[in-house]
């Protein structure tokens, strides 16, 4: 009798292989330039039309994500105004950029706001997340699943995060008020950068409201091997519509920089026919700090093109803040004759050039944002006054004490880490923002001072964990 059931079983377990399928991106039936998820300028009486503040995330795992949340700590430990408009820095902020492990703390605060001080530590912080990813992949149910084509380890991970962190949300339920999130992946096709927004959707005539948020932090979170890519449908590629004014008026122009042709190439791309579907990975590969969608936007300000989403006219104060959990590691190069493991050349490879990609990303801004402050604001009769910029950058090799600059260099790029841990991070990001110059001479600037109460005076001594 059980011989005979065998064959039925194998039948349900093959029509249940054949019709396991990632969720597929909704097709945009109008186009509304105003509508959607973009960002927009808007005031309210906690966020200044006088400041436009963005924090910029990077990828480093629960390292990166601990660090982020450290951040807001601080941020919301941060008066400002007068008593009878007091408010805090974290309500000042209009834009999170972030990638990877960045995107966690990220899209959580964008979807829960202060929720996240609440229970993120012990949804996702200071828990084993990769354990629980590896035993979604191990089993049974889930093999039977990831044995069709159309679904894969990436979609394993973006359910758990749906089920664990987001419930589901989609871009439709983000609150309409700050801060905007802009989630960065990497279009593995181009190399091009791919960020979660309406504008961006646009191009693939797809609608970002009803995707869940889940998939657009696992597609950047998707680091290569390890997991495998976000597929989007790219509805242009079957019904191509005339693309935006502004890739035209680039690729047009005599006048325009060859950086700026190059980025309307890429855009211009998904028009291709043979682009039916877009491949998304780890947004780190493109970008690791979070950086490239508001340096892009300021080069084209500087000449006269408008990137979509980025106001023309700047406020008084434009600030940044780059929480970049990138650590330096040593990987044998110099201290061995024979070559490395393939393991650990491709290991020591990718992070020797992301390193390097990321300090010329930033290195960069900085001259742009030098730039910025000798342009002028301002409208009517009163004189124009120039704009302020602030670049505010954490980097473990800023730390004073070599022992700490070991130790945190040391915490490996992974999604489980030791509770201690990741208190030692969340600290040091509140330290090390409440300390920096430049933080404070914005925090003075708006009219506050940093709050460097409940914090330790000094680390605590590096522990073998």
């Amino acid at each position: 009798m059980i011989l005979k059931r065998i064959p039925s079983v194998l039948i349900t377990l093959l029509l249940v292989s054949g019709c396991a399928h990632y969720p597929r991106n909704a097709r945009l039936t109008r186009s509304e330039p105003a509508a959607g998820y973009r960002f927009r300028p808007t005031t309210s009486p906690t966020n200044s039309s006088d400041l436009l503040l963005m924090l910029a995330f990077s990828g480093g795992g629960t390292r990166a994500a601990a660090l982020a949340y450290g951040v807001l700590e601080e941020l919301a430990r941060t008066p400002l105004g007068a008593e009878a408009t007091q408010h805090r820095m974290l309500d000042e902020v209009d834009i999170i950029s972030s990638v990877s492990g960045g995107s966690f703390t990220a899209a959580y605060y964008a979807r829960w706001g202060d929720r996240i001080f609440l229970d993120f530590e012990s949804e996702f912080l200071k828990k084993n997340v990769q354990n629980a990813l590896l035993l979604r992949v191990l089993s049974p149910w889930n093999q039977v699943r990831l044995a069709s084509p159309k679904f894969n380890r990436t979609d394993l991970a973006a359910e758990y995060y749906d089920r664990r962190l987001f419930q589901g949300a989609t871009y439709a339920e983000l609150p309409g008020d700050r801060p905007f999130l802009c989630i960065n992946a990497t279009d593995t096709a181009s190399g091009a950068r791919f960020e979660f927004t309406q504008d961006q959707f646009d191009l693939l005539q797809s609608d970002l409201g009803p995707f869940p948020i889940a998939r657009a932090v696992a597609a950047s979170s998707a680091f290569p091997v390890l997991l495998t890519p976000v597929v989007l449908k790219n509805y242009s590629a079957e019904h191509p519509r005339p693309e935006p004014e502004w890739i035209t008026s680039i690729l047009d122009s005599p006048t325009a920089s060859t950086r700026l042709k190059y980025l309307a190439a890429q855009a211009r791309s998904y028009g291709d026919a043979d682009r039916r579907f877009i491949h998304l990975l780890d947004g780190g590969i493109s970008d690791n700090l979070g950086l490239r969608g508001a340096l892009d936007r300021v080069i084209a300000r500087e000449q006269f093109a408008e990137i979509p989403s980025v106001p023309w006219q700047l406020p008084r104060r434009v600030a940044i803040v780059v929480v970049n959990a990138h650590k330096d590691s040593d990987y044998g190069w110099d201290s061995q004759e024979s070559p490395l493991s393939r393991v650990k050349l491709f290991s020591s490879l990718s992070h020797v050039a992301v390193s390097h990609y990321s300090f010329e990303t930033l290195e960069l801004f900085r001259e742009v944002m030098a730039r910025l402050g000798q342009e002028y604001t301002g409208t009517g009769d009163s004189a124009p006054a120039a704009v302020v910029p602030y670049v505010i950058e954490l980097h473990f090799n800023q730390l004073a004490d070599a022992s700490d600059r070991r130790f945190f260099n040391s915490v490996p790029t992974t999604f489980a880490l030791p509770s201690k841990t990741v208190d030692r991070l969340r600290q040091l990001a509140a330290r090390e923002l409440a300390d920096n110059a430049e933080f404070r001479r914005l925090v003075s600037d708006l009219g506050g001072q940093p709050d460097a109460t409940n914090l330790p005076a000094r680390l605590s001594p590096p522990t073998t964990e």
